[in-house]
């Protein structure tokens, strides 16, 4: 990119950042979480079809991602480079982003199923955590599908997964899965499937068998904190509570 190319871009990202219905919808989605167009549009107030036309704009600015999940489409900043240039020009104006709050029952918010694999706050806290220690690892290919690292390979392969026969199925192998609750990613696939398979059959966590609810056990709290390194939140001690006080609506499968 020659110096002209380089002051148009940073001229047209300056003026789509300018304007204050997209600055608006920037800065809501600097605490990490998706949203749709619609949560956007309230947050920018501004119609549907105004925020859709924003956000058309950011896109093509590669200032947003768009995630399509089934029926629905959420939109988060780009990558972390947009968060870093915005925090920096909210220094310079002294303001803060918005926080995100869920509106899940705390039970189905903490620990669900996702198809045949592992959502909620827990499951996002277990991915961000294999990203962290480096044991999901982004693929070259692209599309927030994931490869493991030498270590991610021993980690798991320490749990009794198979990792090997995984990589051979038709299906992908890793890869991130927006969750709707959070509105960050947790892990897909047919790894994040095995791990659900797992933990269940470990009786680390416990399935309802009304619902999607997926309850933690004493040894599951134990364990998952030891093995993954990581400091479960006060939900999770709720969440044990209503698994020894009901547990005739659980039922421990070896398949989610």
């Amino acid at each position: 990119m020659n110096v002209e190319q380089h002051d148009i871009g940073v001229s047209q990202v300056a003026a789509a950042i300018a304007e204050p219905a997209r600055t608006k919808i920037l800065c809501s989605l600097m605490d990490g979480h998706a949203r749709t167009s619609t949560e956007l549009a309230v947050i920018a107030d501004v119609s549907a079809s105004t925020a859709s036309a924003h956000l058309a704009k950011l896109k093509e600015l590669a200032l947003v991602r768009l995630h399509v999940q089934g029926r629905h489409r959420y939109y988060s900043l780009a990558d972390q480079r947009v968060a870093q240039a915005l925090e920096a020009l909210m220094v310079i104006g002294q303001n803060a982003a918005p926080t995100f709050t869920p509106r899940t029952p705390d039970r189905l918010q903490f620990a669900r199923t996702c198809y045949d694999h592992m959502a909620g706050t827990l499951a996002v806290l277990l991915h961000d955590r294999m990203l962290d220690a480096g044991w999901l690892v982004l693929s070259e290919q692209g599309d927030q599908q994931y490869g493991l690292s030498e270590t991610g390979e021993r980690f798991f392969e320490g749990l009794g997964i198979d990792v090997s026969t995984l990589s051979s199925l038709r299906r992908r192998f890793a890869c991130s899965c927006l969750d709707w609750s959070m509105r960050r990613p947790h892990l897909g696939g047919s790894l994040g499937a095995a791990l659900l398979q797992t933990v269940i059959k470990r009786k680390w966590l416990t399935q309802d068998l009304d619902s999607r609810a997926l309850a933690l056990t004493a040894t599951g709290r134990k364990e998952i904190t030891a093995r993954f390194a990581i400091e479960l939140p006060v939900l999770a001690k709720v969440n044990l509570q209503e698994a020894t006080a009901s547990g005739r609506r659980s039922v421990v499968t070896s398949s989610p």
